[in-house]
């Protein structure tokens, strides 16, 4: 397909609401004294992108989008592409806490008159569309951010040494200022924030707020790393969320917990449909048919969401391997499930709910609850059965009673592309590109020689 010979500066077609768009900015803007905004969006790597935008020309800029070189970030594109454009959403307004007179807003972007489709934040708007014409009226989302706290040099702090280091108050305490400013930016934004702790890894911490629809939800995490990097540089530190940034200590998940809700009725407040209904025969924990035919779509297709939920070269240093000086990696090894047992890669935390175990920090906010959401709906479509439910931990199954997951991101990209209706449900060319990508990425580390390889290899 022949590319675009020329610049396309403004969209003929802009979103049907972008002039409302602008309007309500500008009057937010007044009201509340900000200054400039951030239009931002996250490429299919997760990098968060942002044009600073003067609160006086917010209005022009929500109404006609703020340009893009698509080939400047992480998409399937080239220089000869006309611009990205950038529509801010008024709802995922986010004033910076640690520079009020700046608004954040999360964006959907659009090339040549229409939707992007390589743009992660609508492909996640799709599947949620795809729900509701489903019958459902919300897919939300709780999801536990886990980042290590670290010198620029990137040393961990020589203090934090205990081989059993979660929950250690001493270590938690040291890092008190990082951490009570960021639990109180929390409550100040209206998340809901509710506990952090000292995690399995030295320096690693968790922070956790109020589960949300899965939209917001996504936008939240988007923000919240930009936060806690932002809030770590203030405090003179640097916060990683790499997967498995050392080899020895435990590395970085992002734990979802998901529920799918029905239309309300009248008046009346949404049902969680993962919970039996009156008269209905739930299993051992109250989960419903629903529940596990959503589950069976999720497992069906778990091999194939590794590429989303494990998206890095590094995530599989911390996938399936040896245990770290804590003593466990906490990461699943199987496509199994269980109950109340976190070495599966989903678990029934508190039904009812499920919490998914698969994914890391790389994971991309956007796309992973919209590839869990399809899987989920396919399972549903389909009546897909699970595997029965593991009744010992993941390491004493049997070969036979549960896949393995993928080795290394190869394996993953492999079984992404092997799955038509995975990747057809969440968009061909969204699919194609974060492929064409992440398998370009494997490729430029197969070529790097490493230090292991010299020295068991140097006198070959």
């Amino acid at each position: 397909e022949a590319l675009p010979t020329g610049p396309t500066l403004h969209p003929t077609m802009p979103p049907a609401n972008a002039e409302e768009n602008g309007r309500r900015l500008a009057a937010v803007a007044d009201a509340e004294g900000i200054e400039a905004f951030l239009v931002s969006y996250l490429d299919l790597f997760g990098v968060q992108r942002a044009k600073l935008v003067p609160a006086s020309a917010i209005a022009t800029v929500a109404t006609n989008g703020a340009g893009f070189a698509g080939f400047a970030a992480h998409f399937d594109m080239t220089p000869a592409h006309a611009d990205l454009l950038a529509f801010p959403d008024p709802d995922s307004l986010v004033r910076l806490p640690w520079k009020p007179e700046v608004g954040w807003l999360a964006s959907d972007l659009w090339l040549d008159d229409q939707p992007f489709a390589q743009c992660p934040r609508q492909a996640l708007s799709r599947q949620l569309a795809a729900a509701e014409k489903m019958g459902f009226s919300s897919f939300k989302t709780g999801v536990e951010v886990e980042f290590m706290l670290i010198e620029p040099s990137g040393a961990i702090d020589a203090r934090d040494s205990a081989k059993k280091p979660c929950y250690e108050v001493g270590a938690l305490m040291r890092r008190y200022d990082v951490l009570k400013q960021l639990l109180g930016y929390c409550e100040a934004l209206g998340w809901g924030p509710y506990q952090c702790d000292h995690e399995d890894a030295n320096g690693q911490f968790e922070l956790n707020f109020e589960y949300a629809g899965a939209l917001i939800t996504a936008d939240r995490i988007a923000f919240h790393k930009l936060m806690i990097r932002s809030v770590a540089e203030e405090h003179g530190l640097r916060a990683t969320f790499m997967p498995k940034p050392f080899a020895d200590k435990t590395g970085n998940g992002m734990h979802v917990h998901f529920t799918l809700h029905a239309q309300p009725t009248a008046g009346g407040k949404e049902r969680n449909v993962f919970a039996a209904a009156a008269g209905e025969e739930g299993d051992e924990y109250g989960l419903s048919r629903t529940a596990r035919h959503f589950l069976g779509g999720v497992l069906s297709h778990v091999t194939a969401l590794s590429a989303i939920a494990n998206p890095t070269v590094n995530s599989y240093k911390r996938l399936g391997a040896s245990a770290p000086d804590s003593g466990a990696t906490w990461a699943p090894t199987v496509a199994s499930h269980g109950g109340n047992d976190r070495t599966h890669v989903v678990r029934v935390p508190d039904a009812p709910r499920y919490e998914l175990r698969l994914a890391d920090m790389a994971a991309h906010p956007y796309l992973l609850p919209a590839a869990l959401l399809a899987a989920g709906l396919d399972g549903l479509t389909r009546a897909a059965e699970p595997p029965p439910r593991a009744k010992v931990a993941a390491w004493d199954l049997k070969a036979s009673d549960a896949e393995q997951l993928p080795s290394n991101l190869l394996e993953a990209l492999s079984a992404f592309k092997a799955d038509n209706v995975l990747r057809e449900t969440l968009g061909a060319e969204v699919c194609s590109a974060l492929h064409k990508l992440r398998l370009a990425q494997w490729r430029e580390y197969s070529m790097h020689l490493t230090q292991w390889e010299l020295d068991t290899g140097l006198d070959a």
